[in-house]
């Protein structure tokens, strides 16, 4: 037997992370997809997505105990034969920039469905990102009017939001700094954090569990990630600001404030801005729900204009030293949102190629180590796609560095004079001595300027 069953209902960056890494530590998890195919790769074994370290992990599973991790595609029957359901479906950005909550919505009325028909207590936690109220006033409504059950009494109900970076979820799954159970009650926070205190051991000894009220932990993940919005686009704001005189250079700049023990680095690094499926998605939600209570948020709304404008920046940067790019071939290194990941969305390469055709430039190569597939998904015929960085840098008359992968670090000046038909070079992720390689190229880099 046993001691944990889970059921994780979406199978996405968190819930198929947070699947393998319990099906790891000998916890029975049935994972529920809608997607026939999707359902197969995974109980094939097989990550139908990259994020790093994962499919390791899905490997050593399928070696060693391949009953511990299932996926099936009746959520109804995965909530029946576990004990615990947790939510993670996506909640996407509507037209309006507001937070999209169907997925939410209906995988609620299908716990509902299991719970009608089971007579043992059932813990439903919803770690999906959510904004305040949802809980209790979406969740838990639907869940008891379709189950006819009362929450507290019949099943418990928990709000324990995710910190999970994409290119690093399994490491932040299986080591985070801290985990937050909002708890309609008692007795169901309790019953989550037993949980964790089986899955984590030891690690909790330098990890706290914060537990508190439904509401109070959905806003605790807006204010998490609006605040790590808020220190990049702050960055990028001095960057701009250190590209007004010579001498300055943001990197530097960035490092002297990141020592203040009340700040720390994390998230100063000035570049082409912040994407993924988080930030813009969140920054959005929280800003449309506080503007629907009466209260426009003026911060949020300039994080969020300084981000979109790095796109239209890098693009100015790179023709101040290249002059006019429409005509010319531009390569593009790196086209997911952030290395480890091939994660498409809201990534800065979808700005800077729109940024780019706007401008008459239509000879667009991109080359990624991971999100070619996914790459070519978003933006299909605006781009070419090579398969390495010679290819992408062939006869090319400008390069702009967008996505810091590994094997970006390590390329010297004479790669780009080797492949490119004119070396020009524009760092937007400050990845590069900048004196050696403004020595040997026509180079730029965000948040610097040539010295006197």
């Amino acid at each position: 037997m046993y001691k944990y069953r889970v059921s994780i209902l979406g199978t996405g960056f968190i819930g198929l992370c947070s699947s393998a890494c319990f099906a790891d530590k000998d916890i029975k998890v049935l994972a529920s997809t809608h997607n026939e195919r999707k359902a197969a790769i995974i109980n094939d074994g097989k990550a139908p997505f990259f994020e790093a370290g994962l499919q390791e992990i899905m490997d050593n599973i399928k070696k060693n105990n391949p009953e511990f991790l299932q996926c099936l595609t009746d959520p109804v029957k995965a909530v029946l034969e576990t004990d615990i359901s947790m939510i993670t479906q996506g909640t996407p950005m509507r037209e309006d920039k507001s937070i999209d909550l169907s997925f939410i919505e209906s995988t609620a009325k299908e716990i509902g469905e299991a719970l009608k028909k089971k007579d043992k207590y059932h813990l439903v936690v919803v770690r999906s990102t959510v904004v305040p109220g949802t809980t209790r006033n979406l969740v838990g409504k639907i869940v008891s009017e379709v189950s006819g059950k009362k929450p507290g009494k019949d099943y418990g109900l928990c709000m324990q939001p995710e910190f999970l970076a994409e290119g690093r979820s399994i490491e932040d799954t299986l080591h985070p700094d801290r985990i937050v159970i909002g708890e309609f009650d008692e007795k169901s926070g309790a019953m989550l954090q037993e949980f964790y205190e089986y899955f984590y051991g030891d690690h909790l000894e330098n990890c706290p569990i914060l537990r508190m009220n439904l509401e109070s932990a959905e806003l605790v993940k807006y204010g998490n990630n609006c605040l790590l919005s808020t220190k990049i686009s702050y960055a990028n704001e001095f960057a701009n600001f250190a590209e007004l005189v010579p001498n300055v250079d943001i990197a530097q700049v960035m490092k002297g404030v990141g020592l203040d023990y009340r700040l720390n680095h994390r998230f100063l690094g000035a570049g082409v801005g912040f994407g993924g499926s988080c930030f813009h998605k969140d920054v959005n939600a929280i800003k449309a729900w506080s503007k629907s209570k009466g209260y426009p948020s003026r911060l949020l709304e300039a994080v969020l204009d300084i981000n979109d404008d790095q796109a239209i920046h890098i693009v100015d940067i790179a023709e101040n030293l290249a002059g006019k790019l429409a005509n010319r071939k531009v390569s593009l290194l790196g086209l997911s949102f952030k290395p480890g990941t091939d994660d498409m969305r809201e990534a800065a390469s979808l700005r800077v190629v729109n940024e780019l055709r706007k401008r008459g430039v239509t000879n667009i190569v991109g080359y990624d180590p991971k999100a070619l597939k996914t790459a070519e998904e978003e933006l299909g015929n605006k781009i070419q796609y090579a398969n390495s960085i010679e290819e992408a840098l062939k006869d090319s008359e400008c390069a702009l560095l967008i996505t810091e992968w590994d094997e970006f670090k390590i390329l010297k000046t004479d790669d780009f004079k080797k492949h490119m038909k004119t070396p020009n070079l524009v760092d937007g992720r400050r990845l590069y001595d900048y004196d050696k390689f403004n020595e040997a190229l026509p180079f730029r880099a965000i948040g610097r300027i040539n010295l006197d």
